[in-house]
C-alpha cells in the first residue's frame, strides 16, 4: 500500500495539506472572488457597467477556482484537475457562508481519490472523472453543509467576541492572523474559510499589515527598495527562512500587531465588510485596503452609513501603513542594540 500511494503521489502530510493545498486555495480565491470584487468595485465607483459584469463572472466561479488550485497543488493529473471544477462548484454552493472550508476539505479528498484511479484502467477517460466527481459531489451533499455551518459558526463566535471584548480580541486576532500570514500557510484562506469580517476582520487586517509593512521597513537597511516593495505589497513570508535562523526578528512586527489590533477595534472601529479573504491579505496588492473601501461604499449605497469620514481614512492609513512603518523599526533598534538582531539577520536572498 505504501508503495502504491508513493507511486500515485498521495502524500499524507501536514505540509501537503496544511501548507501547499491551503496556500493554493488562497490563490484560487484571489484569481476569482477577490479579483472579481476589485473589478466590480472599480466598475461601481467609476460607473463602468462592463467592469461590474466582469467582476460578477469572476466571483461566480470561486468554488471551481479554489478546487482546481487545490488539485494543482496536489499534483493531480489533467482529468482529475478538470473534474474538480464540478466538485468545487458543488462544495462551495452547498457549504453556504463557510463554502471555502467545505471546498478545501472535499477537494482534497476528491483529488486524492481521483489520483488513485487515474491511468489505472483502459477507460481512464470515463473512470477518473466519474470517481473524482462522484466522490466530490456525494461528499459535498453529505458533509459540505455541516462543514460550512461549523466554519461559519466559529467565525461568528470570533466576530461576536470581538464586539464584546474589542481590546483583548483585537490583540489576539491581530497577532494570530498576522503570524499566520508570515508562516507558510494562508491567512487569507483562513479568514475566507471562517468568514472573518467586521471588527474581527479589521483586527486581522491590522495584524497582517503589521507583519508586511513592519518587516519591509525594519529590514530596509539590508534589502533596500526591492525588499521594501516585495515585502510591503508582496508578502512577509519572504522572511520565514530568517525567522527559522533567528526567531527574535519576529518580535518587533508581532508586538506592533498587538498594538495596532486593539487600536483598530477600540479607537478607530475599523471594520472589514468587504470579502472575508481581504481580512487576511494585509497590504498585498492593497487588497485589504480595497476590501475596507468596498465595505464602506456598499454601506453608503445601502444607506447604513452616511458617508466615509476623515476619521475612517485616518484610521485606515495609520493602521495599515504609518504605525507599522514607524513602530517596528523603533522596536527593532532596541533589539539590535542588545544583540538580539544582528547585521544580516533580515537579509532576503
Amino acid at each position: 500500500m505504501r508503495a502504491f500511494l508513493e507511486r500515485k503521489d498521495v502524500i499524507i502530510s501536514a505540509k501537503r495539506y496544511g501548507v501547499d493545498a491551503l496556500g493554493a486555495m488562497a490563490q484560487g480565491l484571489f484569481a476569482s472572488l477577490l479579483t472579481g470584487t476589485i473589478l466590480a468595485t472599480l466598475g461601481e465607483q467609476l460607473g463602468i457597467e462592463w467592469l461590474v459584469s466582469m467582476g460578477g463572472f469572476a466571483k461566480s466561479v470561486a468554488g471551481p477556482a479554489m478546487a482546481v488550485a487545490i488539485g494543482y497543488a496536489l499534483h493531480a493529473a489533467p482529468l482529475v484537475l478538470f473534474s474538480l471544477i464540478t466538485v468545487g462548484a458543488a462544495a462551495n454552493n452547498l457549504g453556504g457562508a463557510g463554502g471555502p472550508l467545505a471546498v478545501y476539505v472535499v477537494s482534497i479528498i476528491a483529488a486524492e481519490c481521483g489520483k488513485l484511479v487515474s491511468k489505472e484502467t483502459k477507460v481512464d477517460i470515463l473512470v477518473t472523472p466519474l470517481v473524482t466527481i462522484g466522490v466530490g459531489v456525494l461528499l459535498s451533499m453529505w458533509c459540505a453543509p455541516a462543514i460550512g455551518a461549523a466554519a461559519s459558526k466559529i467565525g461568528d463566535i470570533i466576530m461576536w467576541s470581538t464586539t464584546k471584548q474589542p481590546f483583548l480580541m483585537g490583540i489576539l486576532v491581530s497577532v494570530i492572523v498576522g503570524m499566520a500570514l508570515t508562516l507558510p500557510i494562508s491567512s487569507a484562506a483562513i479568514c475566507a474559510a471562517l468568514g472573518l469580517t467586521g471588527l474581527a476582520g479589521g483586527a486581522a487586517l491590522a495584524g497582517c499589515c503589521a507583519q508586511m509593512v513592519g518587516f519591509a521597513f525594519m529590514s530596509f537597511k539590508e534589502n533596500r527598495w526591492g525588499g521594501l516593495i516585495s515585502q510591503g505589497i508582496g508578502t512577509s513570508m519572504l522572511q520565514m527562512g530568517n525567522i527559522v535562523k533567528n526567531p527574535r526578528i519576529w518580535i518587533p512586527p508581532t508586538l506592533v500587531a498587538a498594538i495596532t489590533g486593539p487600536l483598530a477595534t477600540c479607537v478607530f472601529g475599523l471594520e472589514m465588510n468587504g470579502p472575508a479573504i481581504s481580512s487576511g491579505m494585509g497590504t498585498c496588492g492593497l487588497v485589504g485596503q480595497i476590501g475596507v473601501l468596498t465595505g464602506w461604499s456598499d454601506a453608503v449605497a445601502a444607506g447604513t452609513r452616511a458617508s466615509i469620514t476623515a476619521m475612517d481614512w485616518t484610521g485606515l492609513v495609520l493602521i495599515s501603513f504609518v504605525l507599522p512603518a514607524v513602530l517596528t523599526p523603533v522596536i527593532a533598534m532596541f533589539l539590535r542594540r542588545i544583540g538580539w538582531i544582528r547585521p544580516g539577520d533580515l537579509k532576503i536572498d
